[in-house]
């Protein structure tokens, strides 16, 4: 677990975070010319920890990253902090890779426990929680107020250190496509070494707000914003359109077409992006 490193060499260690293979990585292995959407396609159903590309088939491949599910929680949560309840933490675990991309908190998810037969207290839900970033299945991106400039006590998100931990976990229960596009997202972002926070301006949200070394980058990540009306489009915009501010904004879809801006927002391939 994270925190025990910093308890037993305290003064004597240096941290260095690691993830899961990039989607520019997993490309990287594969042979030049092939389909960057299906590769794609592979990356987020399969898995992108690195022994996964040894493995041929899928199969082999979930068992693989049950191994990976069973020793995070059996190992890692249930014996290091004395958990009794194995099922309820597997429910909450279930909770947070159904709900990638969606605003959660502790009684949220308490209430959506007890409604299903299983009561939990507020502070388990939290301590499950605390035990699952520790242990890096998941990551907590908090909110940030663009606007006041402070930090939001409520209304975290969680994004998977690996989109195929969830289809391993789920099963085929169908995921929003633009969710899991976010999360891809996200943790490329904390790849490139950003702190990242999701954003509030008014009522409206951007996906990401990127904090690094040269100042803030806007990000809003949609899967399409193609429709006959143009609708979609507009409803992406008009987050990072009320920044008012001159820090970077981008827009980021599975679109493919010349590069454009939208009185400054640039609207970019993500799959061009992630490779850059």
């Amino acid at each position: 677990m994270s925190g025990e490193l910093a308890t037993l060499l305290s003064g004597r260690y240096i941290e260095i975070k690691m993830l899961p293979l990039s989607f520019k990585e997993f490309l990287s292995a594969h042979p030049a010319g092939s389909s960057m959407g299906r590769l794609y396609q592979d990356y987020i159903h399969n898995s992108s920890f690195p022994y996964a590309l040894e493995l041929q088939s899928p199969k082999d491949i979930r068992q693989y990253l049950e191994g990976i599910y069973d020793s995070i929680v059996l190992k890692d949560i249930i014996a290091r902090r004395r958990i009794h309840d194995l099922e309820m933490l597997k429910s909450v675990t279930r909770f947070l890779f159904d709900h990638i991309g969606n605003l959660c908190s502790t009684k949220k998810i308490a209430d959506t426990m007890t409604s299903a037969g299983r009561k939990i207290a507020v502070h388990t839900v939290e301590n499950y929680l605390d035990a699952l970033t520790e242990s890096f299945i998941f990551y907590r991106a908090g909110r940030y107020d663009i606007k006041g400039k402070q930090y939001l006590k409520t209304g975290d998100k969680y994004y998977a250190a690996d989109i195929g931990l969830r289809y391993c976990v789920l099963g085929s229960k169908k995921a929003d496509d633009g969710h899991i596009l976010e999360n891809v997202v996200y943790l490329e972002l904390l790849r490139r070494g950003y702190e990242v926070y999701i954003g509030k301006i008014g009522t409206a949200e951007v996906d990401f707000i990127a904090i690094g070394e040269e100042g803030e980058e806007y990000y809003q990540v949609a899967y399409t914003v193609i429709d006959a009306d143009g609708k979609t489009l507009e409803r992406e915009l008009a987050p990072l359109d009320a920044i008012k501010d001159h820090n970077p904004k981008y827009l980021l879809t599975m679109d493919y077409g010349p590069m454009v801006s939208h009185n400054g927002i640039r609207q970019l391939n993500v799959l061009d992006w992630l490779c850059k």
